[in-house]
């Protein structure tokens, strides 16, 4: 049977019809959601939040609900939590560090005190994107508005923000709400994306199509739209590959994304200007 065959063949399943609206979903909130995390430089939130998911699964096993829905609750109390410590970016640094090793550490503990299976738990961190369901889907849909529809409500705020935390603060930006909302957004993104990827691979989806953005746009809105993008192009070819050659869709969907990147950063850097420079110039005086 030809690639293209068995692709058709496999569509006509529900569990795939289901993992590929997730991916083109996913597409269209997570990559925004990496550009905060690369403007902010919070690089150590993704796996702060993959602990605590993991928490939020033992927990869920260990009271018999659904184990993604208390993951999304725990990332978004864990991310609203962290907020007040970040008033630099490296006592956010500091707080994502503590919050991680804490989390991890309740999470075994409270695996082996109850007997709970360990392996239904450390499975999400893997993925099992033919497995996603239609609650999945919804959270996904409502990422997929909430974060375009953030970005454009306040984007000179975010701006601002993701530029220069006191320059925000001179302009008039609620800078705590703000980065709060960013914290939980960021947060139940990681968490959203556990049936897609698994925490482990979250990056494919919200980190590297950032990145080569950053590197291919002029300012906010063309990076945000160029993220947007390429993370459309990287989950549906990244997707179909793995239908056609029979393939784990996590580990392709890294390789895609992080193929893109890497293509991304041999374009020389004088060809591109970082986007915080229009958000600089088009600030107006604090006075």
């Amino acid at each position: 049977m030809s690639a293209l065959g068995q692709i058709g063949e496999l569509w006509q399943l529900v569990p795939v019809q289901r993992a590929g609206g997730g991916l083109l979903l996913a597409a269209f909130g997570l990559p925004i959601v990496g550009v905060v995390i690369v403007g902010l430089d919070i690089m150590p939130v993704r796996f702060a939040m993959m602990h605590v998911a993991l928490l939020g699964i033992a927990v869920g096993q260990l009271v018999g609900l659904d184990p993604v829905l208390c993951a999304l609750v725990a990332c978004a109390l864990a991310g609203a939590g962290v907020a007040p410590l970040a008033r630099t970016a490296d006592g956010l640094s500091g707080a994502m560090g503590l919050l991680m090793s804490l989390a991890i550490a309740a999470a075994l503990l409270l695996l082996a005190l109850s007997g709970v299976n360990a392996n239904g738990a450390f499975a999400l961190l893997w993925g099992s994107i033919l497995a996603v369901r239609p609650a999945d889907l919804a959270v996904l849909g409502a990422l997929a508005v909430a974060v375009p529809a953030l970005f454009v409500w306040r984007r000179r705020d975010l701006a601002l923000l993701l530029h220069d935390r006191e320059l925000a603060q001179c302009s008039g930006v609620a800078v705590q709400r703000l980065t709060v909302l960013l914290l939980v957004l960021v947060a139940v993104a990681v968490a959203g994306a556990i049936r897609l990827t698994g925490a482990l691979l979250v990056d494919a989806l919200t980190l590297l199509p950032a990145l080569a953005a950053r590197r291919l746009g002029r300012s906010l809105v063309s990076i945000t739209v160029w993220a947007v993008g390429i993370g459309v192009v990287v989950n549906v070819a990244g997707f179909l590959l793995s239908l056609a050659w029979d393939l784990p869709p996590g580990p392709v969907l890294v390789l895609a994304a992080g193929a893109v990147a890497l293509v991304a950063h041999l374009i020389p850097e004088r060809r591109t200007r970082s986007w915080r420079l229009p958000a600089a110039s088009s600030t107006p005086s604090p006075h």
